[in-house]
């Protein structure tokens, strides 16, 4: 199976639109226990996107958590094929970026487990196409995403600091005094939590901004340019690929923005996305939509969802000030299978006779075992950046950075190097057909030619 070749995670978008109904009012996933009134999950967060053990039908997985989404979705069916999907037919889907439908499966009458909460009669859509795959670009396997379905029936904490997320009892839950607290009003359409908010630009006053809150997406904030409105890209942008949709491939132009509050929450200097109209014209259908906010704010705050009650909270947590960080080398990385690797391990020593000398030598040997280690490759690269005149090329499989090897690393680390520090001085070596080569750079903010 091929790799999705294109995908940005930090960076990362994955964004669609699913249309359907809901679950009955009275169906959905419930606690198991009738009288369980909280369940807690650990899950991972990375790259500002939380990742949740799902179990379908009896078989463990792992999904991306998407408040952006409605029916859960399945990806990449080559690693399940011992999952027994019920019911099914096939369907067309369509989501952001340029390209027509996608074939899906659409199935009924599913059982989904998250720790002790269950809902026997689920319906998800299994996409067709394995090319739409999150693995390769998270590092880790994640085979799909859930949003709606699992949130609507509780009310649901998310902690991005602790990995851990909270499901209540709406019933039995309990808003307590907060100092760093703030309660807003949730306007759900399409089964999809918008908020009011505030964005400043190029130095003018700010503009009022109905946003998606998309737990799905991990970049910062998308914007929709309206001339109108007075919402366009500020001058100091440059362009660039924003993510993958169920409909292709979405571009546009980075920026940062001058302030972005939400209640009394303001945060400076930041990183904002304008996405090419073309490619979100489903997004745009919304009425009053002037964007989404992603995971590198929502990260900022322990957020809770009451869906129920249509209030979002937010406290700010430990991220609040972390400065807004951009990817200065140009280069996107996806995981790419495994590599075998000789580690060495130590040393023995084995005694040699010389029977002329009457002399015992002892000589040592070096002890190796191999090991399946991760392989990383570069997937994207930023034209114009340092990495792309640097002479790296897409498919270059990296090896080491500043002659650390990288296969004990994970991506979010290796990513996380390549963005930490402007002017840092960068030693990327990569395999390009058989061939070592060694590569130079200076990392450089996007936004200085």
């Amino acid at each position: 199976m091929r790799a999705l070749k294109t995908y940005q995670l930090c960076w990362f978008l994955i964004i669609f639109m699913v249309f359907g109904q809901s679950l009955y009012a009275n169906g959905g996933f419930r606690f198991k226990d009738n009288k369980k009134t909280k369940e807690v999950v650990k899950v991972q967060v990375i790259n500002n996107l939380v990742i949740i053990p799902v179990e379908i039908n009896g078989v463990q997985l792992s999904f991306l958590l998407d408040s952006g989404v409605n029916k859960p979705i399945l990806f990449f069916l080559e690693e399940t094929d011992s999952l027994q999907i019920k019911n099914t037919t096939k369907v067309l889907l369509k989501g952001l970026g340029s390209s027509e439908s996608i074939e899906a499966i659409k199935s009924l009458n599913n059982t989904f487990r998250i720790g002790d909460i269950v809902n026997t009669d689920q319906e998800f859509y299994a996409v067709l196409n394995q090319d739409i795959n999150l693995s390769p670009r998270l590092g880790i396997p994640v085979h799909g995403i859930i949003g709606y379905d699992l949130l609507k029936n509780f009310v649901v904490e998310i902690s991005y600091v602790s990995e851990r997320i909270s499901f209540f009892k709406p019933e039995n839950y309990r808003y307590k005094k907060c100092k760093r607290c703030e309660d807003f009003a949730l306007e759900m359409e399409m089964n999809k939590p918008y908020v009011n908010s505030r964005v400043s630009m190029a130095g003018e006053q700010s503009k009022e901004v109905k946003l998606l809150i998309d737990s799905g997406a991990s970049d910062a904030l998308w914007l929709f340019s309206d001339e109108e409105e007075g919402i366009v890209a500020p001058e100091d942008k440059f362009r660039d690929f924003l993510g993958q949709g169920l409909g292709g491939s979405v571009f546009g132009e980075r920026t940062k923005i001058d302030r972005f509050s939400i209640g009394d929450f303001d945060l400076s200097e930041v990183k904002a996305a304008f996405p090419d109209s073309s490619d979100i014209a489903l997004a745009r259908m919304v009425k009053g939509r002037n964007g989404s906010v992603g995971g590198e704010i929502l990260k900022r705050f322990r957020v809770t969802f009451d869906y129920p009650n249509s209030r979002l909270r937010l406290k700010r947590n430990v991220n609040f000030k972390e400065p807004f960080r951009y990817n200065m080398s140009g280069i996107e990385l996806q995981h790419n299978g495994v590599q075998v690797v000789r580690e060495k391990t130590g040393s023995y020593g084995q005694p040699v006779t010389k029977e002329s000398r009457g002399i015992i030598e002892i000589r040592l040997y070096d002890a190796y075992t191999y090991a399946l280690k991760p392989s990383y490759v570069i997937a994207n690269l930023r034209p114009d950046s340092p990495g792309a005149k640097a002479g790296l090329r897409e498919g270059d499989v990296l090896i080491a950075i500043n002659s650390r090897s990288v296969y004990n690393r994970s991506l979010q680390e290796i990513m996380t190097v390549l963005s930490e520090k402007e002017g840092k001085r960068m030693k990327l070596r990569v395999e390009r057909n058989g061939i070592e080569l060694l590569f130079e750079f200076v990392l450089r903010s996007p936004f200085k030619s």
